[in-house]
């Protein structure tokens, strides 16, 4: 039985399935946070684009001996490649009806995060004779995933709620919602780099870490989550108070979590637990909205 369970659950995290929930998860808490309905096109195309970029950032990289690599995950994904190009396959094909359903400024939106992503993997960029993608400038590679998740998950249902829904969000209240996702991404990717400092300095890629050293860079993970938190505090957000204690209470399980990630850990404790902190905190909204 045990052996029936890592296998579905290799499955749902090493195929991307997973993280694609975890994309839903946060959009799902945009729409809690809004006290609106979640729009089922939207949700459809996050878990579709996110399953699509993230196989297709894994596949383009594909090491010249995947068997022999240290990682589960590499190891895994390259020994089920026509699942994981199925897959990446589907996911792309389904986004082509879903956009027929978006409105023009979400399309464009949507065109405009698609276009980071690819350049972010892609070699499209070329200096001094050398190929590169915009992960290889030097700090930008977790910014630039905070980026395009906060305006993923949250942006993209604001503007589709407002231009075929007729809701119209004070732009403050807009400005910290997508604020708040970003410092919260930045926040749990930062310990995905700490755990790739040593592979990062051998192919010469200058993330926070390999710049400011683990430490430090760990600290600056602290520094963006109580950030997050005395945003939460002032007086400016608009949240009723039992989202805001959802959100306090999620940021510092996070920060727990955090805490608890070293570069020993395994990486079910990355991609299931740190990653899951996602969809832990849609769990606590609805709990605590539950007990309003």
């Amino acid at each position: 039985m045990n052996k029936y369970l890592w296998q579905t659950l290799d499955c749902l995290l090493f195929s991307n399935i997973f993280i694609a929930l975890c994309a839903v998860a946060q959009a799902l808490v945009t729409y809690q946070l809004l006290d609106v309905k979640p729009d089922t096109t939207i949700l459809a195309v996050l878990f579709c684009a996110t399953l699509a970029l993230y196989n297709f950032s894994i596949l383009l990289s594909k090491p010249k001996n995947p068997k022999a690599s240290p990682f589960r995950r590499v190891r895994w994904i390259f020994s089920h490649y026509r699942l994981n190009a199925t897959l990446t396959i589907i996911a792309t094909f389904s986004l082509m009806p879903l956009a027929l359903f978006l409105s023009i400024p979400a399309l464009i939106l949507l065109s405009f995060l698609g276009l980071i992503s690819i350049a972010y993997n892609v070699p499209i960029f070329r200096f001094h004779h050398q190929w590169f993608g915009l992960r290889n400038l030097p700090g930008v590679k977790l910014f630039l995933i905070a980026l395009v998740w906060s305006l993923s998950c949250v942006l993209l249902p604001i503007v589709e709620l407002e231009n075929t829904q007729a809701f119209d969000f004070p732009t403050r209240y807009v400005v910290l919602l997508v604020v708040h996702e970003f410092l919260f991404m930045v926040a749990i990717t930062v310990p995905f780099d700490v755990r790739d400092l040593f592979q990062d300095k051998q192919n010469s890629l200058k993330t926070l870490p390999t710049m400011l050293g683990e430490k430090r860079a760990m600290l600056l993970c602290y520094g963006f989550l109580l950030l997050y938190l005395i945003l939460l505090l002032l007086p400016i957000h608009p949240l009723n108070l039992w989202n805001a204690v959802g959100l306090i209470l999620s940021i510092c399980l996070s920060a727990w979590v955090i805490f608890k990630s070293n570069p020993s850990r395994n990486e079910y404790f990355y991609f299931l637990f740190l990653d899951g902190m996602m969809i832990v905190q849609l769990l606590i909204l609805m709990t605590m909205n539950m007990l309003a």
